[in-house]
């Protein structure tokens, strides 16, 4: 499976926008814009493009990758979250530049996504399957994007897929469907009482591959805090997949709480 590790840009089509312009203005080339987006015959006349269209942008030279999210009108935490099946509370709490501060037009939002470039013979309920992530959230993700659609999907068009996230933890490596090796990390955003974020690696036949350790994060609660860990195997994976688990557990009774599972290989 073929995710493309570079930042994104989702960008809405303006009245009077061209390819070159976009380009220009984000920082990325026609050329690149219309390779994610197959603007292209047969599949669509690459000079024209329509206002309404969300269109992904690739800005191969940008690190760390992110998916960037350019609002417009009327937008909300709310509605992007919608989106991106991530609750507005994380999409405020990772976005510390606007927390607080309605959104305007024109806007970056960084949202939890990443991309995945189709191969052939892939299909919609086949990237469902291997990244475990719902086909609905994959249209809602790409809902407005010229060339996609529920019945059929090209070889090379580059499709967003959603980060695994709970209201107060999301998970930004691995990437869903990424090998998994001991020693590799974990990385997010988590917000969590006294910054305690836990995690551990089961795989299929629900072996525990990781034992449960802790991290501490940069920030505790209220606030949205960075953490990283790697990821000792206690024990041989006896299965070809699994999930990380990432999760906090409850003050009061210590159960699993926000709890966000990353899908591996091994």
């Amino acid at each position: 499976m073929s995710v493309v590790k570079e930042t994104h840009v989702l960008y809405t089509v303006q009245p009077g926008d061209t390819l070159f312009a976009i380009a220009s203005r984000l920082g990325s080339t026609v050329a690149e814009i219309q390779k994610a987006n197959l603007l292209y015959p047969p599949f669509a006349n690459p000079n024209t493009i329509y206002p309404g269209w969300t269109l992904l942008v690739p800005l191969p030279a940008e690190h760390p990758y992110r998916t960037i999210y350019i609002t417009v009108p009327g937008d909300t935490f709310v509605r992007i979250g919608q989106r991106f099946s991530a609750h507005a509370d994380l999409l405020a709490g990772i976005n510390r530049q606007i927390q607080g501060l309605p959104l305007t037009g024109g806007q970056p939002v960084w949202v939890p996504a990443f991309v995945y470039e189709v191969q052939s013979g892939d299909t919609l309920s086949g990237i469902s399957r291997y990244f475990q992530i719902p086909v609905g959230n994959i249209l809602n993700a790409n809902e407005g994007r010229p060339g996609f659609s529920l019945d059929l999907i090209y070889t090379g068009y580059r499709l967003l897929l959603p980060l695994p996230s709970s209201r107060n933890i999301v998970v930004i490596r691995p990437y869903p469907g990424d090998l998994f090796q001991s020693g590799d990390r974990v990385e997010g955003f988590a917000r969590a009482f006294e910054a305690n974020v836990l995690f551990q690696l089961r795989d299929d036949n629900d072996v525990v591959v990781s034992n449960e350790k802790f991290t501490t994060a940069t920030e505790g609660g209220p606030a949205y805090g960075y953490f990283a860990a790697t990821v000792p195997f206690d024990r041989a994976p006896t299965a070809r997949g699994g999930n990380i688990w990432v999760y906090a557990r409850s003050a009061k009774d210590g159960s699993i709480i926000d709890l966000v599972q990353v899908r591996v290989y091994f």
